[in-house]
């Protein structure tokens, strides 16, 4: 079933997730004016850990954040799974 795109977060909202280790994981619109040809993009920002160790950040096209995104569902989907599993 698809997403209707009133159920999309607006790029105002927030679009962070603190991990429980700490990092806050961002996901925003990354648009580059370029004269001729803007380039939109998908910016994944990693922050710094509860210790101070630095983060990344990636910018995604709209296929690989579609591929990251089917990728960490299959992903998130195998780890319950394997929880039920467990004595």
């Amino acid at each position: 079933m698809a997403t209707a795109r009133s159920d999309w977060p607006s790029t105002a909202e927030d679009t962070s997730v603190v991990t429980r280790c700490g990092r806050t994981i961002a996901v925003r619109r990354l648009r580059l004016a370029v004269a001729d040809r803007p380039i939109d993009r998908v910016a994944l920002d990693v922050g710094q850990d509860q210790g101070g160790e630095p983060g990344t950040w990636a910018a995604l096209t709209a296929d690989e954040a579609r591929d990251l995104a089917r990728l960490l569902l299959l992903h998130a989907n195998g780890v319950e799974h394997d929880g039920d599993r467990r004595p």
